[in-house]
């Protein structure tokens, strides 16, 4: 029992990731059942069988997903160096994916109600990391705005893709946005 019990949980993860290499690399409206089964080396029933249809297949690697992603940018308040650091390891393994799914949330309202609560959560990390600035200031909710456009993920991209800047630059570039925005409330 054990074994057939591993042998099903290792294909139902074979087809999520081969979902989530699928999303990395084209537009989710493209991708078939028959693609997501071709990558994950079983059978369009099988992926049915254990999601029940594609949309089902969706929405799990969209929550598995989510809390992937919470896990990842888990930082220490008030610590900028490691919260940066790990904010801009997060881009670094999931940016490019994720800018492609924002890329899309205006045409699919699957991708949207993935990529809206992922702004509600940078939000939050935000408040969070800058808890302690933005009980100083005098307008919170401005400095909050700042810092989630200061440390967002198209912050990163503009640094890291479109200029083609290194890692270390960008996080220092993205260091000295925040150091920027903090230096009258420090």
């Amino acid at each position: 029992m054990t074994a057939r019990a591993d042998s099903a949980a290792g294909t139902r993860q074979r087809i999520a990731d081969a979902l989530v290499t699928l999303a990395q690399q084209r537009l989710t409206i493209e991708i078939t059942l028959d693609d997501i089964a071709h990558a994950a080396g079983t059978t369009v029933q099988t992926v049915l069988r254990h999601y029940g249809s594609r949309d089902a297949l969706f929405d799990a690697v969209i929550a598995l997903t989510a809390a992937r992603v919470e896990q990842e940018r888990e930082a220490p308040p008030g610590d900028l160096d490691s919260a940066l650091r790990v904010l801009v390891d997060h881009y670094e393994l999931r940016g490019d994916f994720m800018a492609r799914m924002v890329g899309q949330e205006a045409s699919d309202a699957r991708i949207r109600s993935f990529t809206e609560p992922g702004k509600a959560l940078h939000r939050r990390w935000v408040v969070d990391v800058f808890g302690e600035w933005l009980k100083a200031a005098r307008d919170a909710e401005a400095l909050t705005d700042l810092l989630v456009v200061a440390t967002d993920l198209q912050t990163w991209k503009l640094l890291r893709r479109d200029r083609g800047l290194d890692r270390a630059t960008t996080e220092t570039r993205m260091r000295a946005l925040v150091d920027a925005l903090l230096s009258p409330h420090s």
